[in-house]
C-alpha cells in the first residue's frame, strides 16, 4: 500500500513545479477572460497558456512562501489597521481643511525594527503607506531601523513605540516562529 504513495509524491512535486501558483494561475485566467468578456475557445486555450506560463516566469520573483501561524492575530491586526487608517484620514482632513491648526511639524521617524521576515516587512510598508499621513522613507540595510516620515510628529519615541506594539507585534507573531526570532 505504501507504493501508491510514494509514486503520487513525484507527480505532486512534477505538478507543483509546472503550475507554482495554482490560485495565482486561476486568477489571471479569470482576469483574462473578463478583460476579454469572451467565453470562447481560442480566448480560453489562450488565456490558459499565459496563465501557466506568467507564474512559471515569475517564479524567481515572488518573496518567501508564506506560512501564517494566528490567524487571530491577523483579525485583529486588520481591524487595528482599519480603525488607524480611518482615524489618520479625519487628521489629515484636518490638516487640509485648517492649516493653521496644526498641532505638530511633520518630521521623520526612525524605528528600531526586531523583525527580519521579507513577508512581514512588505506588510508593515503596505500598512505604513495605506495610513494617511505617513510614509515608509528607508530601510537600513540590515532591516534593522525603519525611516518614516509622519505629517504631525509630536513625540518620535512615542510614535516608533506605537508602531512597534500596534503593527510590528502582531506582524513577528503571525510571520515569525519563535526559533527564526531566536536564532
Amino acid at each position: 500500500m505504501s507504493a501508491p504513495r510514494k509514486a503520487a509524491a513525484p507527480r505532486r512535486s512534477l505538478l507543483r513545479r509546472l503550475v507554482p501558483g495554482p490560485l495565482l494561475s486561476l486568477a489571471l485566467l479569470g482576469l483574462w477572460l473578463l478583460l476579454n468578456r469572451s467565453l470562447s475557445a481560442g480566448h480560453i486555450v489562450l488565456g490558459s497558456v499565459l496563465a501557466l506560463a506568467v507564474p512559471l516566469v515569475t517564479a524567481g520573483l515572488r518573496p518567501l512562501p508564506v506560512r501564517i501561524r494566528k490567524p487571530g492575530t491577523v483579525l485583529r491586526l486588520a481591524l487595528t489597521v482599519m480603525a488607524d487608517t480611518v482615524q489618520s484620514n479625519l487628521a489629515v482632513a484636518r490638516l487640509l481643511l485648517m492649516p493653521g491648526r496644526r498641532r505638530h511639524p511633520p518630521g521623520f521617524v526612525h524605528i528600531p525594527l526586531d523583525m527580519r521576515d521579507p513577508n512581514a516587512l512588505a506588510v508593515l510598508a503596505m500598512i505604513v503607506c495605506i495610513t494617511p499621513g505617513t510614509a515608509w522613507a528607508e530601510l537600513s540595510l540590515d532591516r534593522s531601523m525603519l525611516l518614516l516620515h509622519a505629517l504631525e510628529v509630536d513625540d518620535p519615541a512615542t510614535m516608533a513605540a506605537d508602531i512597534k506594539r500596534r503593527y510590528e507585534a502582531p506582524l513577528i507573531e503571525i510571520f515569525e516562529s519563535a526559533a527564526a526570532r531566536d536564532a
